[in-house]
């Protein structure tokens, strides 16, 4: 799919199939998801060979940021927004003196918002660089309100991780047999949402620094073809980036406490179960103690003949049993 931006506003292109479709007056030409065809048609048009797929999801920095006889050959991993399927996929940029070439591989809101800008504004005078700044600034934009919306999600985590006791048992009557089942299930949930949000953050993370490392580039390479009106923009959206940095640094730290917070609950209620267990284990060793000594088979045992040999033997057990229980009861063991 291949869209063009330029003076006259921004036409819809279709399937474009030959160069001479391509009006002379497009300066940024958005292609998505592009096929063979359409790469072969934009790199007669403008000269600009448009890389693969492949091409652009290289890792190494030296093939992300690179210049050519064709211009600049920038690259970055970008987040879809889409948070029901919450990806990083390639974006490219193709950047020379007249023409800017986007390459990417899902939709995004903020091409729609720049050619809707484009489209109002206007185009006269556009260059490569300033439909380049455009598009970067809607992209900062874009990911500062994903950043807002998920510091607002980690506060209310914040909120059902720490009212836990309150929140975990919603109806559940003491002594519930399923109440331990329920809370299992709602701390398996705590620690997968968590884990969730920390790896949509990390997406974020690789976003940001994707972009933050083509703003610095574009802007040493093309600084002398710059307007007096341009390096301040690149220095602006640069500023904006750092703080998100920023901003990021802190989700991610806000993420691992919670994390921490939500593992320590989990050691708590295992905890409680041992406790259980070992008030159990303690309260079961009298009693035993007490039916192992009147099983032993002596032929003295004065209690044998006793009438109420056995109703004290019951109660003898039943007594070391009961004790335990309330001393564990008194230092709220249980």
């Amino acid at each position: 799919m291949m869209s063009l931006h330029g003076p006259q506003g921004a036409v819809d292109a279709g399937s474009v199939r030959a160069a001479a479709a391509l009006p002379d007056h497009a300066v940024w030409i958005d292609l998505n998801d592009p096929t063979a065809e359409e790469a072969a048609c934009v790199e007669t048009k403008t000269g600009i060979r448009v890389p693969s797929r492949a091409a652009l999801s290289e890792v190494e920095l030296s093939s992300r940021l690179r210049r050519n006889r064709d211009g600049l050959s920038l690259s970055t991993p970008m987040v879809t927004f889409d948070r029901s399927d919450f990806s990083l996929k390639p974006l490219g940029f193709l950047l020379n003196k007249t023409h800017l070439v986007t390459v990417r591989y899902h939709d995004m809101r903020a091409f729609a918002a720049v050619r809707k800008r484009v489209d109002e504004e206007g185009g006269d005078g556009s260059t490569g660089a300033r439909m380049f700044l455009l598009v970067v600034e809607e992209l900062v934009d874009n990911l500062a309100d994903l950043l807002e919306e998920m510091s607002a999600d980690l506060d209310n985590l914040s909120t059902r991780i720490f009212d836990f006791d309150a929140s975990a048992r919603p109806g559940a009557r003491k002594g519930d047999a399923t109440a331990p089942k329920r809370r299992d299930l709602a701390l398996r949930r705590l620690l997968r949402t968590v884990g969730r949000h920390g790896k949509s953050l990390s997406k974020v993370r690789a976003s940001l620094l994707g972009l933050e490392r083509i703003v610095a580039f574009a802007k040493g390479e093309c600084g002398q073809h710059l307007d007096e009106a341009d390096a301040p923009r690149f220095e602006t959206v640069a500023r904006d980036i750092a703080s998100l940095d920023e901003f990021e640094t802190r989700l991610s730290e806000t993420i691992q406490f919670l994390l921490d917070a939500t593992l320590g609950l989990i050691n708590v209620e295992q905890n409680n179960a041992f406790r259980i267990l070992t008030v159990v284990s303690v309260v079961g060793v009298p009693p035993t103690l007490v039916a192992s000594m009147y099983g032993m088979n002596f032929k003295h045992m004065p209690e044998l003949d006793w009438v109420y040999g056995y109703p004290y033997g019951l109660a003898l057990i039943a007594i070391s049993a009961i004790v335990p229980l309330v001393y564990f009861k008194s230092k709220g063991w249980l």
